[in-house]
């Protein structure tokens, strides 16, 4: 991966707005009041998958919510869980699960979860050191739709990231509709706060970190090197990565596009950039194995 440190970095351009449809008034209204600490703001799960994955994550589940009247696989999946795991388990009315709801999508099941912390960002390092494998991560510049965060989240997952960086102030966080959107893989993929983004690249550079940034003046992803140490840098819906950010980075990388549609969701582009990185890693290894 030598040398690409070196290359003049091109203009920011854009990879595109997002597109989503609205949530609820009421709904964005109480996310905008979650309060900003060092714990996950929103401790209510909504969602069959969010809450499944809660519990198979091991997580603490205070209080269970499920709609009278629903019998399938997957609530009945829950109640076993919740049975197992001693939740207190409440049946309400679907008008009730409604006016409780952040997300407007709750699927007939709300639950009440223990609070999660935030991992700090050297303690991803030390995961991947824990797992023997060179770390691969991802940090996110400002990304503000939850559900671009929960996405994000859940390919991080996909492919055996070890965890997403966010910045502390001014982006998504995690809340009920981010982890509603991650499927889950908030209670098995960490997150961590960072204060300042900068100076978390400085440190990880002086653990053997590269950092790659998506964007589309970048040189196609085919072509760079995305295998070793590695932290893929997605940046804000609507203004990519910011220039200091960019600064920091040792690889500028593009997706080809071949339609008429000149950008992607950003989630979308760090999903295409993240198995990109997961293809080249894998064929790596096979070489080294011999294969």
């Amino acid at each position: 991966m030598s040398g690409y440190s070196d290359r003049k970095h091109a203009s920011p351009k854009r990879y595109g707005k997002d597109a989503y449809p609205k949530r609820p008034q009421e709904a964005r209204d109480r996310e905008r009041r979650a309060p900003e600490n060092d714990i996950f703001e929103e401790t209510r799960l909504e969602g069959r998958q969010s809450v499944r994955e809660a519990y198979r994550a091991g997580r603490t589940i205070d209080k269970l919510y499920v709609q009278e009247g629903i019998s399938d696989t997957a609530v009945e999946t829950i109640l076993r869980y919740a049975k197992e795991a001693g939740t207190i388990v409440t049946f309400l009315s679907r008008e009730k699960l409604d006016g409780m709801s952040l997300t407007g999508q709750h699927q007939g099941v709300i639950a009440q979860a223990a609070a999660i912390g935030y991992a700090a960002p050297e303690d991803l390092l030390r995961i991947a050191k824990e797992k023997g494998e060179d770390p691969f991560l991802f940090m996110l510049d400002g990304i503000e739709d939850p559900h671009n965060l929960g996405a994000i989240i859940r390919t991080a997952n996909a492919v055996g990231a070890h965890g997403v960086i966010i910045p502390k102030h001014r982006a998504a966080t995690v809340t009920a509709a981010c982890a509603r959107a991650s499927a889950g893989a908030v209670n098995h993929t960490p997150v961590a706060k960072a204060t300042n983004l900068c100076a978390v690249m400085k440190e990880m550079k002086k653990a053997g970190v590269w950092f790659a940034c998506a964007d589309m003046d970048g040189q196609p992803m085919g072509r760079a090197d995305l295998t070793g140490p590695l932290c893929l840098v997605i940046g804000n819906e609507g203004d990519g990565v910011s220039r200091l950010v960019r600064e920091e980075c040792d690889l500028i990388v593009s997706i080809p596009l071949r339609g008429e549609i000149e950008s992607l969701n950003a989630s979308v582009a760090c999903g295409v950039l993240a198995y990109e990185a997961l293809r080249q890693r894998d064929a790596k290894a096979e070489m080294r194995n011999g294969r």
